[in-house]
């Protein structure tokens, strides 16, 4: 007997339903199969930075401390310029297999976006892991001055506004912003003198300039060897680098909080079991790294992905406004 049109139809239906079926629980089987074995080939760890800068120094003992623990190569790799955005766009535009990873910081991922046009958008093309550390800034000044602590600094800045001069990394660096945002609380004038390198600090020990926000790593040295005076931290609490060292917030700015800090993320489309190893692996390995990055002047953090996504998208809002009202451009 003939079935009929109908009939027929609906076994096609049910035909497919079993096959497009079978064929999802394949893939979901792949995949988690793909999670339990990875990495099962080296890894690449891009950084948007020169070699022996705190992001490349961190993300080479991360890496090393993978490589242990998963018995496989976390290769790093230094692709610098342009602030930090080629090396990130390379691993925005990456294979989302989780074998090109970036270590990134603030510039990057939540303030370049403000400053140029990009070709991607690093909160859209790029996905999380982990925030790694946080680097506050330190403010200093040379230690001629008659500065020991923020109300002498505050002081002495009123009583020379207008004349004094501050030295940062760059336009729209965290150096930069955080003297930005103090001058702004006090409605003190000081003039931007930004550098490239090394400089910045340079002409701070010469007394050039009077003072500079910097992260602690890059003037640890010079404040231990009395070359340079710490004022004040930009983190919300002391740095575990620096405890003798208040925040500006305790110093009567309460809310005030700047720096750097550093996270890994990886391209958009990365499985998220792949994202969640990972995550775990370095929750783990942080606690081996805890007196190491402290000693060099980080701050190590952990926590979820979804915390760190919560994170970016807040330093992201927040530099965004100060930057519109500073109505500034990268150089």
């Amino acid at each position: 007997m003939t079935s009929s049109p109908a009939i027929t139809l609906r076994r096609r239906i049910a035909t497919g339903a079993l096959l497009a079926s079978t064929l999802l629980g394949s893939l979901a089987a792949t995949g988690a199969a793909r999670a339990d074995e990875y990495p099962d080939k080296p890894v690449k760890v891009v950084v948007a930075f020169t070699a022996g800068g705190t992001t490349d120094i961190l993300t080479r003992s991360v890496s090393n401390l993978l490589g242990q623990k998963f018995k496989q190569s976390f290769i790093v790799e230094n692709k610098p310029g342009a602030g930090g955005n080629i090396g990130t766009e390379y691993v925005a535009r990456s294979a989302p297999d989780g074998y090109t990873l970036i270590v990134d910081s603030v510039g990057p991922i939540a303030v370049n976006s403000s400053l140029n046009k990009l070709n991607y958008d690093p909160l859209v093309d790029l996905v999380p892991v982990i925030q790694i550390a946080d680097v506050p800034n330190v403010l200093v000044v040379p230690p001629d001055l008659p500065i020991h602590n923020m109300k002498e600094f505050l002081a002495y800045a009123k009583a020379h506004s207008g004349k004094l001069n501050y030295s940062s990394t760059g336009i729209g660096t965290s150096s930069h912003l955080s003297s930005y945002m103090l001058m702004q609380l006090n409605g003190v004038q000081a003039t931007h003198v930004p550098y490239k390198g090394a400089d910045a600090l340079n002409d701070l020990l010469t007394g050039r300039v009077q003072f500079m926000f910097a992260t602690i790593p890059s003037v640890i040295g010079q404040i231990k060897a009395g070359k340079l005076r710490a004022i004040a931290v930009s983190s919300a609490r002391r740095s575990a680098s620096m405890p003798d060292i208040p925040s500006v917030a305790e110093s009567g700015f309460p809310g005030f909080e700047a720096g750097s800090w550093f996270g890994m993320f990886a391209p958009k489309g990365t499985p998220p079991d792949v994202i969640a190893k990972l995550n775990t692996a370095i929750n783990g390995i942080l606690p081996q790294l805890k007196d190491k990055m402290i000693a060099e002047g980080a701050d190590p953090v952990g926590g979820t992905a979804a915390d760190f996504d919560t994170f970016t998208h807040a330093e992201q809002r927040k530099w965004s406004a100060l930057i519109k009202q500073m109505n500034t451009k990268a150089e």
